[in-house]
């Protein structure tokens, strides 16, 4: 259990906080040879109760306020607590490196595997060089050249994707933003290899789909994945930012909304109170999913896997249409 009480961080957590700063006191108390143990043991199934009640009963901005908290584990933290032996690879012979795209080579358990993820960094110099996880087109294409490189020698691809959307810079959209975007999702659409998407904190527009189309597509229970951030919907619809919430409940983006719309395959439970309380559970239970999917896909043809990745996708969105009833003739 951390302790938020310096920083309480989101604001519907109060309760857990305040709860959080009785049991620090109660433990000091029992440092000094005071009797508190039953004390401490009502409190802390009080506190447990209490964050799950919270988080079983989160708003979509709630949940979008989870995403993004400062605390969450990122990419770069699950390569050090999932997988071994990681080796970055830099730059799209292009025009750079972008560091809001991380890519490598790594392995897990008996797999080795390529990782491309999106990386927001940790402290504000590493999140202005990581432009807050907005990749530009550079970016893009180095993600693609190592996944056509894993391709080349039969390695799965798995995609981390956490980001508010792509930068949205004149110099990006003069690079090719859009194009390079496109491209990817095209190209990962046939891309020769098993891919392996999960959402890990914000999948916002543009941005995620340029590493979001594979077999399996994943999402953390309390991420969410959406065409559009709610404060730019909120800006389109309704001229203001202030309306973010309102536009955050119209998107239906949380991860059990995207799996009854089937937009996702698979959501993958989060530690009690949030993955940004217990990084190690939750790098763990992220690790079981892409061993057992990993299993899963390579034991089949790539030709298979190629056929049912067009068909998922197709799927998404078909409607059904009726023709409306004729209307009665008037008797002549």
């Amino acid at each position: 259990m951390s302790n938020e009480v310096t920083n309480p961080g989101l604001a519907f957590e109060q309760p857990v906080f305040d709860l959080e700063r009785e049991i620090d006191e109660l433990q000091r108390a029992a440092a000094k040879g005071e009797d508190t143990h039953e004390q401490l043991r009502q409190l802390r199934l009080k506190h447990k109760r209490t964050l799950q009640e919270i988080y079983e009963n989160l708003t979509p901005w709630q949940t979008v306020q989870v995403a993004r908290h400062k605390d969450r584990p990122y990419t770069r933290d699950y390569l050090s607590m999932v997988f071994e032996e990681f080796v970055e690879l830099h730059g799209d012979r292009h025009f750079g490196d972008d560091r809001a795209m991380v890519t490598g080579f790594a392995k897990l358990d008996r797999y080795k595997v390529m990782i491309v993820g999106h990386q927001k960094g940790r402290t504000y110099k590493e999140r202005t060089a990581c432009y807050f996880g907005c990749a530009h087109p550079e970016g893009y294409r180095k993600a693609l050249q190592k996944m056509k490189l894993a391709a080349k020698f039969g390695l799965p691809v798995i995609c981390f994707i956490d980001t508010p959307g792509a930068y949205p810079g004149i110099g990006a959209e003069e690079r090719g933003q859009a194009w390079v975007i496109a491209e990817n999702m095209f190209e990962m659409s046939r891309l020769p290899t098993p891919v392996i998407c999960v959402v890990i904190g914000e999948g916002g527009s543009g941005g995620a789909l340029g590493i979001g189309v594979g077999d399996r597509v994943a999402i953390l229970q309390h991420a969410y994945y959406s065409v559009i951030s709610p404060e730019g919907c909120a800006g389109i619809l309704w001229k203001s930012h202030e309306f973010a919430e309102r536009a955050a409940q119209a998107l239906r983006f949380t991860s059990q909304d995207l799996l009854e719309l089937g937009v996702v395959d698979d959501v993958i439970q989060e530690p009690l109170g949030g993955a940004h309380r217990d990084h190690q559970q939750m790098a763990s239970r992220i690790k079981l999913y892409l061993t057992k999917t990993l299993r899963t896909l390579c034991d089949q043809p790539i030709e298979d896997l190629l056929s049912q990745r067009y068909e998922k996708f197709r799927r998404m969105g078909v409607f059904l249409e009726e023709t409306p009833p004729s209307e009665p003739q008037p008797a002549v």
